[in-house]
């Protein structure tokens, strides 16, 4: 199975390997670019201070409804949900919608009535749903994100980070009726026509979501993902008056400076270790697991065999032998786990003669 490094361990161990775009082209105050694949970084800019984040909320909201609710479920739209300052699907008392309507309601329109009849519907109320959200956000890693509703409607203790909001898109993505959703560029609600805000969608080759978000407080906030040639890029910008041409910007250019390209393959020949009593002086060590990262045209890569550079007979061919590092400019993108190439035994000793246990010969 092909093995890419993502997660918390490529938050560890992957370098910031920026591409080389000019500050001044980038309008936002803070941004993040990940290839979603490798757990690549491929820009950032004060990507970890928390900032109101307005109805980019909306994501983490459509992902619990779809992970934990039957989105064919239909609910009678309660009086909680109706008249819900700005913006909206406009939801009438005792409608009946599916929950799947109200997904498109809440990330095409951005609905602030979908995201609280949802949340009524999956969480029993609004402050329970906001309980669930944050259980979800420690459960993915986002240390530094706080719910305290459903819509992002503005509250000192709502907030996340460029970073966090990456780690949610990349999650959500993978879950089929959420990108579904997303990338919708207009869907029919009864007799509403609902058509996505995301203007990407038509103007970034293989843009397929994510949300939209603005207060005035918060300023325009955009998360962004795109798929070409099976390679996700997602990217997130907080405050970012030039929103729209600062996406395009950076997908374009994370996909055309960087490449998926394999490094190893399971069996690839990693190094080799010194085998101490042992019937031969050597093991080979080879990859267990294949290996791929984004890389730029001109980068290249090394491999690290951490330890002391020997090992103890016996070593037997398809055991564990570790891990070796994978290097780009002396910084670890990741770690692959190797096996024994070979069965070295131990060397046999000489059992002593009747004569040497006789007087005690050594």
């Amino acid at each position: 199975m092909k093995r890419f490094f993502a997660g918390a361990a490529a938050a560890l161990l992957a370098a910031a390997l920026l591409f080389p775009m000019k500050a001044e082209a980038v309008s936002a105050e803070h941004a993040y670019v990940v290839d979603a694949l490798s757990g690549r970084v491929l820009f950032e800019r004060s990507a970890g201070e928390r900032s109101l984040i307005a109805s980019t909320t909306k994501m983490m909201t459509a992902l619990l409804v779809c992970e934990q609710c039957n989105v064919l479920d239909r609910m009678r739209i309660p009086r909680e949900a109706v008249g819900i300052e700005g913006s909206s699907m406009y939801l009438q008392e005792g409608e009946v919608l599916t929950l799947q309507e109200l997904l498109y309601g809440l990330m095409l329109s951005s609905g602030n009535d979908a995201a609280v009849a949802l949340a009524i519907y999956c969480g029993g109320t609004v402050e329970g749903f906001a309980q669930l959200m944050n259980d979800k956000a420690r459960l993915l890693g986002m240390t530094d994100t706080h719910f305290e509703n459903p819509n992002g409607l503005d509250s000192p203790g709502h907030y996340s980070t460029a970073r966090d909001l990456a780690k949610l898109a990349v999650y959500a993505m993978k879950d089929p009726i959420f990108a579904k959703t997303v990338s919708a560029k207009s869907v029919k609600v009864g007799d509403r026509y609902l058509t996505n805000h995301n203007k990407l969608l038509w103007r970034v080759e293989g843009a397929d979501g994510v949300k939209t978000g603005y207060t005035k407080a918060a300023g325009r906030i955009l998360v962004s993902s795109a798929m070409r040639q099976g390679r996700r890029i997602v990217a997130v910008t907080i405050n970012a008056p030039d929103d729209w041409n600062d996406h395009a910007r950076l997908l374009e250019e994370g996909f055309s400076r960087y490449a998926i390209r394999p490094i190893l393959k399971a069996g690839d020949r990693v190094g080799t270790l010194e085998v101490e009593g042992g019937t031969r002086a050597q093991v080979e060590v080879l990859a267990a697991e294949d290996f791929s990262y984004a890389l730029a045209q001109d980068e290249n890569t090394q491999l690290a065999l951490p330890g002391p550079g020997f090992v103890y007979a016996p070593a037997v061919a398809g055991a564990e032998a570790g891990y070796v590092y994978v290097l780009v400019a002396g910084t670890a993108i990741g770690k692959v786990p190797t096996v024994y190439g070979a069965t070295v035994e131990q060397t046999p000793t000489e059992e002593p003669s009747f004569w040497d246990k006789l007087f005690h010969r050594p």
